[in-house]
């Protein structure tokens, strides 16, 4: 969109771009300790994301989310659509994580988990594989289509292509299990709903970490925009230390002038994957790599300065409320602290409760056609129908036991054989001797006990019609 200012003397209107031209960021690589960290946890990341579901666990897929079936397999665990309150735990536990990391030492999970992050490192590896790094890049960029240039770009591309094709396979993998994925994809036999979602998938991968890249961190990423509201003055975060950087000056080795320790090298800049100077100060658009700390160390050694020009710091330390030495003291403040407490309550409920989960569900109901009659015996005879499901990853013999009222037994239905994560609806009859029935409906229990697990058990209220 363009906006234009009329000319007072009726001359051609000046035209004012209210967009910032788009300018690709071609940063450099850089070795040290935060670099070291951010490349293990792509490793890390990558290899449990692209393995996981290659993992055989006791005859099935260690982790999958069978939609049709609408059973979710976690290692041990199977989880049914019963168990959704699960996943309501799991986001909460989630955002309490962001807010208590981000509260202590701001974007962590954007600097070396996110995966826009972690993809865009993958994606730049490739790049600088093919086209060499950013000199020869933007050296590329500039030349004339030839040879060389066709084979580099369309080298990087397919390279690109084919890494985003495998990231969506692997995506739908944890849905349709992968060996079945794998089998379809030799025949070229995907079905309209795998082939579909594999190809969304790779295009956004190519898209976010191959083309947008540092623009997704700049104008889409929500987080971005209000993680400043997680922030105060204690938080660690990557500063530039302006006392003693300033002013800035280049300088050779050993040389003592009356200026900063800040050479001006911009290589700070250059490392950046946002193009940000943090020169300026903290900015939104800072994913918290801490790239810039790597390349400033290492010329603050070149120089003979100590390091930590650019560093982990608070707001408060650089402005000189307390010194370096005492930011750890204020790490635990009482915010962190009521952090860490709802955090960790939650997380012990949540593990406690999974750990003492009993994976049997039982539902009783009652037969409209036939309330209550009396039987051969001269009992009074109720009719029931129990849905049993079988949640564990084992076949199970249970028995089904009644009580609530003097007498009560169970004459048909009592014991039933379920299959490993089946489903039974079990009549069940009920007789009750006439006389200890003093009112028109007791209220009952009934029990369903696994025979091999007696732990495997679940009780659930019904009532007796006289």
């Amino acid at each position: 969109m363009n906006q234009h200012a009329p000319s007072p003397q009726g001359e051609e209107s000046e035209e004012v771009s209210l967009y910032e031209t788009r300018k690709k960021v071609y940063y450099r690589a850089v070795q040290g300790l935060y670099n070291n960290w951010r490349v293990a946890l792509v490793w890390l990341t990558q290899i449990l994301y692209f393995g996981l579901p290659w993992l055989a666990w006791e005859g099935r897929q260690s982790v999958l989310f069978d939609l049709g079936a609408r059973k979710f397999y976690l290692f041990d665990w199977v989880f049914w659509p019963q168990d959704f309150i699960w996943l309501a735990a799991l986001l909460i536990i989630s955002a309490l994580g962001l807010f208590l990391f981000t509260a202590i030492a701001g974007r962590l999970w954007c600097g070396y988990a996110c995966p826009q992050t972690v993809y865009t490192e993958i994606f730049v590896w490739i790049e600088r594989l093919f086209e060499g790094d950013h000199k020869r890049q933007q050296k590329l960029t500039s030349q004339p289509w030839n040879g060389e240039k066709i084979l580099r770009r369309g080298g990087k591309q397919l390279a690109w292509i084919l890494f985003s094709f495998w990231n969506g396979f692997t995506l739908i993998a944890y849905f349709t299990p992968a060996t079945d994925l794998w089998q379809e994809l030799i025949t070229l036999s995907f079905g309209p709903w795998e082939t579909f979602w594999i190809l969304f998938y790779a295009f956004a991968t190519w898209g976010f970490a191959g083309v947008m890249r540092d623009q997704v961190c700049k104008y889409m990423c929500p987080y971005a925009r209000f993680q400043s509201a997680m922030f105060d003055m204690d938080t660690l975060i990557i500063t530039y230390d302006a006392k003693r950087g300033e002013p800035r000056s280049a300088r050779r080795k050993g040389e003592t002038l009356a200026q900063g320790d800040c050479v001006d090298c911009g290589i700070c800049v250059a490392v950046c994957p946002t193009g940000i100077d943090i020169r300026n100060g903290l900015q939104y658009m800072c994913i918290g790599c801490a790239a810039c700390i790597d390349a400033c160390d290492q010329v603050m050694d070149k120089v003979g300065s100590p390091r930590g020009l650019i560093r982990y710091s608070t707001q408060n330390a650089i402005e000189g409320t307390y010194p370096d030495r005492e930011i750890k003291r204020h790490i635990f403040r009482p915010r962190i602290l009521f952090y860490i407490a709802v955090f960790s309550a939650i997380l012990v409920g949540v593990g406690y409760t999974m750990a003492t989960r009993i994976p049997l569900l039982v539902d009783v109901l009652r037969d409209r056609n036939s309330l209550s009659r009396e039987a051969a015996s001269g009992e009074i005879e109720n009719l029931y129908r129990l849905q049993i499901i079988n949640m564990d990853a084992k076949p199970h013999r249970f028995e089904v036991r009644a009580k609530g009222v003097a007498g009560l037994k169970v004459t048909r239905g009592q014991l039933t054989e379920i299959p490993a994560l089946g489903t039974e609806t079990v009549v069940v009859t009920l007789e009750a001797p006439r006389l200890t029935l003093t009112r028109p409906s007791s209220p009952i229990q009934f029990e369903v006990v696994a025979q091999d697990a007696p732990a495997l058990s679940r009780e659930t209220k019904s009532s007796f019609i006289k």
